[in-house]
């Protein structure tokens, strides 16, 4: 019997594959997410305390996004007329490929970049050419520079991940004045980096770009991204291309609430880079591994063949890191999410007795 359309599509989607997502372990110190558990549980514990006090969630949030857009607005002092929101950065992401790409636009990014980009690329039928990193997990501006002659869309997660790897500003800056179609910049990692592109918008009217509070804020769960671009794109976005009520109240109060203590973010983020290069020193240490350098919240490594046996062992010791495997010319990369210092030592003490 001949299959339907119906069937056909299903099979189709079943062979993508979809977003791999980290393996969900009980009771285990983990570390393969990114998420940042420096800010304190009892500061989330607070906000969420006075936003369900503020919220009623019988009725729609109306008004509640713009509310919400006025605080990002405040925190990055940028116009609310360049800002939009979305459920978490993914969710834009996904509504700008949809609706802006298709299979005859032409992407361009680097080779690894965000694994739910890719997949979003795969499921939309877009065409992507995307740049290696080299050995030593650096990306040759120039190559991009030449390739962006052919593309129509520019996406780079900056700093990247899965390497943390970022451009030097100059560069990057280059890179996207010299780009005549739509760049994205996907800035999920950007306050551990060592600048951020928003500033741009206000002269590059083909930039977008995207950040979010689930890093930073260390708000993951609670699926916040925001964007900033010009004030036509955004305009279009926020009132055709977005859903009417986007985001729930709980996650707006609280994004408005935790948006009003940055001091807070401010410390947990510059805790988390002096523990980046602990971590990175003491992993150096071994010759067992090369070791990246990072400009995110995490550090990328290679245990070369050993990778499966450090990933398992590190398991039973009950921390769970991210296995990735190939990338590139290195076939044993692990990643690890710098966690609090007491996390961070449980590690590299872990790391330590299994290298003895």
């Amino acid at each position: 019997m001949k299959e339907n359309w119906v069937e056909q599509k299903v099979k189709k989607f079943s062979l993508i594959g979809g977003y791999k997502k980290p393996e969900l372990y009980q009771d285990i110190l983990k570390l393969d997410s990114n998420e940042n558990y420096v800010i304190p549980k009892q500061f989330q514990s607070e906000l969420f305390s006075i936003a369900r006090k503020n919220s009623d969630v019988r009725e729609y949030p109306l008004g509640g996004v713009e509310n919400l857009i006025q605080a990002i607005s405040k925190f990055v002092k940028i116009p609310s007329t360049m800002i939009g929101v979305g459920n978490g950065s993914d969710q834009i992401l996904d509504l700008i490929l949809s609706n802006f790409a298709s299979k005859e636009t032409k992407v361009l990014t680097s080779n690894p970049t965000f694994g739910f980009f890719e997949e979003r690329c795969k499921l939309y039928s877009i065409p992507v050419t995307a740049i290696p990193f080299s050995k030593t997990m650096v990306l040759d501006v120039e190559e991009f520079l030449k390739q962006s002659k052919n593309a129509d869309i520019l996406y780079l997660d900056s700093p990247n991940n899965p390497t943390g790897f970022q451009f030097s500003k100059i560069d990057l800056q280059k890179l996207v004045k010299s780009f005549n179609g739509l760049v994205m910049i996907d800035e999920a990692y950007g306050e551990f980096g060592d600048y951020s592109l928003s500033s741009m918008v206000k002269d590059q009217k083909n930039l977008v770009v995207i950040q979010t509070l689930s890093k930073s804020f260390g708000l993951a769960g609670l699926r916040l991204g925001y964007f900033i671009a010009n004030k036509e794109f955004t305009a279009a976005f926020n009132q055709v291309l977005q859903y009417p009520y986007p985001l729930s109240t709980i996650t707006i109060e609280s994004g408005i609430l935790a948006l009003e203590k940055p001091s807070q973010m401010k410390d947990a983020v510059n805790t988390i880079k002096q523990e980046r290069k602990r971590i990175i020193e003491n992993l150096r240490k071994y010759d067992s591994f090369e070791v990246f350098d990072s400009k995110a919240n995490f550090v990328l490594f290679d245990a070369y063949g050993s990778y499966q046996r450090v990933y398992s062992a590190l398991i039973e010791q009950g921390i769970s890191i991210r296995k990735l495997g190939k990338i590139g010319n290195h076939e044993g990369c692990l990643r690890v999410t710098i966690g609090t210092k007491e996390m961070n030592s449980k590690f590299l003490l872990a790391i330590r007795d299994l290298l003895r």
